[in-house]
C-alpha cells in the first residue's frame, strides 16, 4: 500500500498525467493506489469510483502538469552527492519536456492545414453557380485560346487609369450618404419646430435669467425658423446633388458596360466566323434555338385538329394597331425587317421570327435558301417586299387578314435567342376596304395564340394615347388574368412625357396600377422619332439620350432596369427559356403517348401495310401512272389501225350516207352520180374530214390510256389512287394539243386517197361490196326501227303483248299503207313526193275518215322511200358481185353500173390510209407528248400540297400522316431536350 507523498504514489499520478498529455501509457484505474484513485475521481467530478472518469479530470491533471517544476530540497544528511544526482535528474526531465515540442508543432501544422482547407471549402460553397452562364463563352472559345492573339486582347481591354476615372469618388459619396442618414434620422417637421420653440421659451422662463418680452420672443422664433428654412433648402440641394451624382455614376458604368459589350460582341463575331469556316474540323451542329424553331415549324404545318402544339412556349406579340409592335420587334431583331405604313394595317398574317446568334446579320425564310444581308439597305428593302408579298398571298379573296404563319429566321451577333410571333394589330372599328369580319378574325387569331398556357404574352401599349382607348389590355387580362406569363411594354414614352400634364401617370402604368391587368414585368421603351428611314443605331442612340435626360428616370418614377429595348429583350429571353425548360419535357411525354396510340391503331387496322404518308403514296401512284403511259407505246399497229378505222367510220358514216351517197344515188344517172360524188367529197375533205379524223385519234388515245389504267387497277392496285389517276388523266388531256401541221398533211393524204378510183383486184372489189352491204344493212335496220316507232306495234305484238296504238300511230299507220301502195305502182319513184300526190293521198285517207296533215305525209314518205331505196341498193349490190369483170374492161351496161361500189371502195381506202397515218402520228409523236404532259401534271400536283390532300384521302392516309408528324416532332423534341441539358 502506497503512502501519501511516497515515490510510488507520485509516479502513479505522473503516469496518469502523461496519459492525458498524449503519451500512450494506459494504466488501468483499478491498479492505482486508492488515494490516487480517489483524487482522480474527485477532480473528474465522478463520485462513483466504479464509473469511468470524466474528461475534466484529464484537463485538471493536464493543467497541473503545466505548473513549473521546482527541484526538491535535499533531505538532511544526504550530502552533496545526492543533491547533484537529483539536480541532474531534473535537467534530464526538462530536456525531455522540450523535446516534446516537435509533437506540438506537428499537430499544429496538421490542424492548421485542415482548418484552412475547411475554410476554403466554405468560401467555395458561398460563391454563386456560374454554370448557367456557360453559353456566354462557347466550348470552342477555349479551343481557340491558343489561336487568339492574347496580346491584342489585352491591349483592347481598358487601362486601369481609365477604369479609375469611371469609378466615383467614394469619400464624397460616403459623406453624402452620412449626411442623408442624419437628415432622415433628425425627423424635422413644422410641428416639432413649433413645439421646440415653445419648449425653449419655457426653459428660459424657468431659468434664472429674466424673461423675454413678446417682441423679442417672436423675433427669436422668426430667426430660428429662417435658420431652419435655410438649412432645409441647403439639405434639399444636397439631396439633388446626391441624386445627380448617383445618376452620373450609373451612366458612367452604363457606358463602360456598353463599350465592353461591344468589344465582346466583336470578339464573338470573330470567333463565330472562324468556327463557321471549319477551323475545328468538326461537324457543325444546329443551335439550340434552331432546333426548337424546327419543332414549331413542324407543328404549324400539322393538322389544325391536333392542338398539342399549342402547349409549346413562344413569345406572342399583341397590341393595338399602330401601337409599335413591329418597331419593338425590329429593335429586338436589330434590323428594320417589316413593311411599314402610315396608319394602315401592314401585319396581315402571323409572322414567326426565330432570333439566334450568328457571325453575320442575315435573315432567311423557312422555305427559301436565299439569305438577306441585313447590313445592306437593298437586301432590307427586298426582305420587306418579300414579307409583304407573302402576307398578301396568304390572304384569301374577300378577306383582310389570314391565319397562315410566315416563318422567318434572323441571325446576328449579340441577338438574344427566342421565338416571337408578331400578330395583326387589334382594331376597334372595321374601316372601308376591310372585310366585315376582320375584327372578329383578328380576335380569334390572337386568342388562339394567347390561350396556350405556356405562351409568353408581350403586351404592347401605345404610351402617346389615352390609356382608356386601349383594347388589347382587356383581351390580355381575359387570357392571363393573374399575369403569370405577361410582360407589359409601354412604347413612345418620349411622346407620352411630352404630352402628359402629369408624368406620374406613366409611373402608374409601369407599376401596374392603371390598367386592369397584371404582368410579370413592366417596361418603357422608345422606338424612334416616327420616321421610317431611321436606322436601328440612330434609334438606340435616341433612346439612350432620352432616358439619360428624362426626369422620369431622374425623379425615380422609372427604374433603370425597366427602360430600353435592350433590357426588355434580355428579360423576354430569360422568361422564354425559363418557360421552355419547365414545359418542354412534359410536351415530349404527351407526344410519346400520342405516338403509342397511333401506332396501336395502325397495327390493328392495317397490319400488312407499310406506313406510307401522303407524299410517299403520291410517289407510288406517280410511278404507276408513268408505267401505264409507257404501256401505250407497246400497243400493236394493227390494234391502233383497227380502232381508228372503226371509230372514224362511226364518226363520218352518217355524213357519207345522208349527205353524199343518197343525194347522188337518187339522181338515177351515172354521170350525175359521179359528178355529185366528186364535188361533195372535195368539199368534205377540205372542211370537215381532217378535223373529224384528229378528233377520233385524240379520243382513241384517251380511251386507250383509260383502258390501260383500268387494267392496272384490276391487277391488285390500290384503290386509294383512283381520284388522283382520274385527275391526272383529265388534266393531261386538257393540256394536250395536237400538232397543227399534222392536219395539213392529213388533208392532202385524204384528198389523194379519195381521188383514186382504180380497183386493182377482185379481193378489193369484194371487200368494197362487203363494206357497202354492211353499211346499207345497218342503215336499213335503223330505218325500219324508225318506221316501227312511227306506226306502233303490229297485230302480232298487239295480240301477244297486249299493246295498242296511239291515235297518232294509227294515223301514221294508215298513211304508211297508202304510201306503200303508191310505191308499188311506181317503183322508180323519185325521192320527193309531188304536191298533187300529197293531195291524192290526203283525200284517200279522208275517205277513210282519217284526217292527216301534209307534213306528216311527207315525213312518213321520207322514211318509206329511204327503206325502199336501201332495199333496192342491197339488191343492186348483190348483182355487182359479178360486175368486177365488166368494171375492169370498162364495159357499159346499165344493169351492172356499179358506181356506188366504187364510191364505197374509195371511202374504205380513205379510212385505211387515214388510220395508218394517224397511227404513225400517235406512236411517233402524240404518245410521247402525252407522257410528257403526264409528267408535267404529276410534277405540278407534287408541288401542290393542297391538291395532294384533295386527291389522296382516307383514314389510312391521315393516320400515316399523323404518325409521321408525331414521330418527327418527338425526335426533334428529344434532340432539343438533349441539347438543352448539355447547355445547362
Amino acid at each position: 500500500m502506497l503512502r501519501v507523498g511516497s515515490k510510488a504514489a507520485c509516479m502513479a499520478c505522473r503516469n496518469l498525467v502523461s496519459t492525458n498529455m498524449g503519451v500512450r501509457f494506459r494504466v488501468p484505474l483499478q491498479k492505482l493506489h486508492p488515494l490516487s484513485r480517489a483524487i482522480h475521481h474527485r477532480y473528474s467530478g465522478n463520485t462513483n469510483p466504479q464509473r469511468p472518469p470524466h474528461r475534466t479530470a484529464a484537463r485538471y491533471f493536464t493543467s497541473m502538469s503545466r505548473l513549473p517544476m521546482r527541484p526538491p530540497k535535499p533531505p538532511p544528511g544526504s550530502g552533496g552527492r545526492n543533491y547533484q544526482q537529483q539536480r541532474g535528474f531534473w535537467v534530464a526531465r526538462l530536456a525531455a519536456r522540450l523535446l516534446k515540442l516537435r509533437y506540438i508543432l506537428l499537430g499544429s501544422a496538421v490542424g492548421g492545414g485542415y482548418t484552412a482547407k475547411k475554410t476554403y471549402e466554405e468560401w467555395k460553397d458561398m460563391l454563386p453557380d456560374f454554370s448557367e452562364y456557360n453559353w456566354v463563352i462557347p466550348d470552342f472559345v477555349w479551343e481557340l485560346s491558343e489561336q487568339i492573339d492574347l496580346d491584342k486582347l489585352a491591349k483592347a481591354l481598358p487601362e486601369i487609369e481609365e477604369i479609375a476615372k469611371l469609378l466615383p469618388d467614394m469619400d464624397k459619396i460616403g459623406e453624402n450618404f452620412t449626411f442623408l442618414k442624419s437628415l432622415l434620422s433628425s425627423g424635422v417637421s413644422l410641428g416639432s419646430e413649433v413645439k421646440g420653440a415653445s419648449g425653449l421659451h419655457l426653459l428660459l422662463e424657468t431659468s434664472g435669467d429674466p424673461p423675454l418680452n413678446a417682441t423679442d420672443a417672436s423675433a427669436a422664433a422668426a430667426q430660428d425658423a429662417s435658420d431652419k428654412q435655410y438649412k432645409k433648402s441647403s439639405d434639399k440641394e444636397k439631396v439633388d446633388q446626391l441624386q445627380e451624382e448617383l445618376l452620373r455614376t450609373q451612366l458612367k458604368y452604363q457606358r463602360m458596360l456598353e463599350r465592353l459589350e461591344k468589344e465582346n460582341k466583336e470578339l464573338r463575331k470573330v470567333v463565330l466566323q472562324k468556327d463557321d469556316k471549319g477551323i475545328h474540323q468538326r461537324k457543325v451542329k444546329k443551335s439550340l434555338i434552331d432546333l426548337y424553331s424546327e419543332v414549331l415549324d413542324i407543328l404549324s404545318d400539322y393538322d389544325a385538329n391536333y392542338n398539342t402544339q399549342d402547349h409549346l412556349p413562344r413569345v406572342v406579340v399583341v397590341g393595338d394597331q399602330s401601337a409599335g409592335k413591329t418597331s419593338v420587334l425590329e429593335m429586338i431583331a436589330q434590323a428594320r425587317i417589316f413593311p411599314r405604313g402610315s396608319g394602315e394595317m401592314m401585319t396581315r398574317s402571323p409572322v414567326k421570327v426565330t432570333l439566334s446568334e450568328g457571325p453575320h446579320h442575315v435573315a432567311l425564310f423557312k422555305d427559301s435558301g436565299r439569305e438577306f444581308d441585313l447590313t445592306k439597305e437593298e437586301d432590307l428593302a427586298a426582305l420587306r417586299h418579300e414579307i409583304e408579298l407573302r402576307m398578301r398571298k396568304s390572304v384569301k379573296e374577300g378577306q383582310t387578314v389570314s391565319s397562315e404563319t410566315i416563318s422567318l429566321s434572323v441571325k446576328g451577333p449579340g441577338i438574344q435567342r427566342m421565338v416571337l410571333v408578331d400578330l395583326p394589330g387589334v382594331i376597334s372599328t372595321v374601316t372601308a376596304g376591310m372585310a366585315s369580319d376582320t375584327k372578329e378574325t383578328i380576335f380569334s387569331i390572337s386568342k388562339a395564340y394567347m390561350q396556350n398556357p405556356n405562351a409568353i404574352i408581350l403586351c404592347i401599349q401605345d404610351g402617346s394615347v389615352d390609356a382608356e382607348r386601349s383594347i388589347v389590355t382587356d383581351l390580355v387580362s381575359q387570357m392571363d388574368p393573374h399575369g403569370k406569363r405577361t410582360i407589359f411594354v409601354l412604347t413612345k414614352v418620349d411622346l407620352a412625357e411630352k404630352n402628359l400634364a402629369s408624368p406620374s401617370r406613366i409611373q402608374q402604368i409601369v407599376e401596374g396600377k392603371l390598367f386592369p391587368m397584371k404582368a410579370l414585368g413592366y417596361f418603357a421603351v422608345v422606338t424612334g422619332k416616327g420616321s421610317s428611314g431611321e436606322s436601328i443605331d440612330s434609334i438606340k442612340d435616341y433612346e439612350e439620350d432620352f432616358f439619360q435626360n428624362s426626369r422620369l428616370l431622374r425623379d425615380g418614377m422609372l427604374k433603370a432596369h425597366q427602360v430600353t429595348t435592350k433590357n426588355l429583350s434580355l428579360a423576354v429571353s430569360d422568361c422564354f427559356w425559363k418557360m421552355v425548360r419547365e414545359s418542354v419535357e412534359q410536351q415530349a411525354d404527351v407526344f410519346k403517348a400520342s405516338r403509342f396510340n397511333l401506332e396501336t391503331e395502325w397495327k390493328n387496322n392495317y397490319p400488312r401495310l407499310r406506313e406510307l404518308d401522303r407524299n410517299e403514296l403520291f410517289e407510288k401512284a406517280k410511278n404507276e401512272i408513268l408505267d401505264e403511259v409507257i404501256s401505250l407505246s407497246q400497243v400493236t399497229p394493227q390494234h391502233w389501225e383497227s380502232i381508228l378505222q372503226r371509230k372514224l367510220w362511226e364518226r363520218v358514216s352518217t355524213h357519207v350516207i345522208e349527205n353524199i351517197y343518197l343525194p347522188a344515188a337518187q339522181t338515177m344517172d351515172s354521170g350525175t352520180f359521179n359528178t355529185t360524188i366528186d364535188i361533195k367529197l372535195k368539199q368534205w375533205t377540205d372542211k370537215q374530214l381532217p378535223h373529224k379524223a384528229l378528233e377520233v385519234a385524240w379520243e382513241t388515245l384517251q380511251e386507250e390510256f383509260a383502258r390501260f389504267m383500268a387494267e392496272y387497277k384490276g391487277k391488285d392496285q390500290d384503290d386509294i389512287f383512283d381520284k388522283l389517276k382520274e385527275a391526272v388523266k383529265d388534266e393531261s388531256i386538257k393540256r394536250h394539243k395536237w400538232n397543227e401541221r399534222a392536219m395539213d398533211s392529213l388533208r392532202v393524204i385524204q384528198h389523194n386517197a379519195l381521188e383514186d378510183r382504180s380497183i386493182t383486184d377482185k379481193p378489193q372489189w369484194d371487200a368494197a361490196i362487203q363494206f357497202m352491204e354492211e353499211t346499207l344493212q345497218s342503215r336499213l335496220k335503223d330505218t325500219e326501227s324508225v318506221i316501227r316507232d312511227m306506226v306502233g306495234p303490229d297485230w302480232k305484238q298487239r295480240w301477244l303483248n297486249w299493246k295498242n296504238r296511239t291515235p297518232e300511230q294509227h294515223i301514221r299507220n294508215e298513211t304508211k299503207n297508202e304510201l306503200e301502195r303508191l310505191l308499188k305502182l311506181h317503183e322508180d319513184h323519185t325521192a320527193y313526193l309531188a304536191n298533187d300526190e300529197v293531195t291524192t293521198v290526203r283525200k284517200n285517207l279522208e275517205g277513210r275518215a282519217v284526217e292527216v296533215d301534209p307534213v306528216l305525209i311527207k315525213d312518213t314518205w321520207h322514211q318509206l322511200y329511204r327503206r325502199h331505196f336501201l332495199q333496192k341498193a342491197l339488191s343492186h349490190c348483190n348483182l355487182c358481185r359479178r360486175g368486177f369483170y365488166y368494171y375492169q374492161r370498162h364495159f357499159v351496161d346499165s344493169e351492172l353500173e356499179c358506181n356506188d361500189v366504187v364510191l364505197f371502195w374509195r371511202i374504205q381506202r380513205m379510212l385505211v390510209i387515214t388510220a395508218n397515218t394517224l397511227r404513225q402520228q400517235l406512236t411517233n409523236t402524240e404518245v410521247r407528248r402525252l407522257e410528257k404532259n403526264v409528267k408535267e401534271v404529276l410534277d405540278d400536283f407534287g408541288e401542290d400540297m393542297e391538291k395532294k390532300t384533295q386527291l389522296i384521302t382516307g383514314r389510312r392516309v391521315q393516320l400515316a400522316e399523323d404518325l409521321k408528324k408525331v414521330r418527327e416532332i418527338q425526335e426533334k423534341l428529344e434532340a432539343f431536350i438533349e441539347a438543352l441539358h448539355k447547355e445547362k
